[in-house]
């Protein structure tokens, strides 16, 4: 079972998506809170997959939220996903930038919702991978010089490109058919990077390589 934390500041909002969830045969709502605070105190005693984390909350918000719960190494497990009113809001590139693993805007439909909700639970891919990465292009654009990341002197030429691949937001599967490699080993790749790195999950990798200015606002993967 996928168990899930709602955080959301509206009563009817939350029990909308828990009808939704809570109607599907893999997934529980374990959990329900109104601010941020209380988000972070339910996923220390819960330990959830996912937490669906509004990003606009009275007192603590889902970003400050969600930076919390992206230091806490004893919740290194737990998946976050951002809801939001707008798709280029620059609170969701910190969220992402911040430990969320993808964003989705509040008008998604169910089945997407669901489907999105299984993926960040299988740790596969970012949400709406088009949209975050127009998202985080948009603010990668504005840095004047890009951040030096040490780290990436450490990758070898071949997570180098598997790196930008998942910046491209591809999935392992098209990882291993762009480099004529298998899944496992795409996927080993990407495990092997993160590592090295220090990335949370996909959507850190992201952002590592356009601050880093390994990927560069508008360059295409193909």
């Amino acid at each position: 079972m996928i168990r899930i934390i709602l955080a959301d500041d509206q009563g009817l909002v939350r029990a909308g998506f828990r009808a939704l969830l809570d109607a599907q045969p893999d997934m529980v709502v374990v959990a329900e809170a109104a601010d941020g605070a209380e988000a972070v105190r339910l996923a220390r005693e819960h330990r959830p997959d996912v937490v669906l984390m509004d990003i606009r909350m009275p007192g603590t918000d889902g970003l400050t939220a969600t930076r919390t719960i992206g230091r806490d190494e004893t919740l290194a497990e737990v998946r976050i996903v951002i809801l939001t009113t707008f798709e280029l809001d620059e609170y969701v590139f910190e969220a992402v930038r911040g430990g969320a693993a993808g964003f989705l805007v509040k008008d998604t439909e169910p089945a997407e919702l669901i489907q999105a909700v299984r993926v960040v639970a299988a740790g596969e891919a970012l949400l709406s991978p088009s949209v975050t990465r127009r998202l985080i292009a948009e603010f990668a654009s504005r840095a004047k010089e890009p951040l030096v990341k040490e780290e990436l002197k450490l990758l070898t030429d071949r997570e180098r490109e598997v790196l930008a691949l998942v910046a491209a937001g591809l999935t392992n599967d098209e990882i291993g058919a762009r480099l004529y490699m298998s899944p496992a080993t795409a996927k080993t790749h990407v495990s092997r990077t993160m590592t090295k790195l220090h990335a949370r999950d996909r959507a850190q990798l992201v952002v590592i390589a356009y601050e880093s200015g390994l990927v560069r606002p508008g360059w295409s993967a193909g």
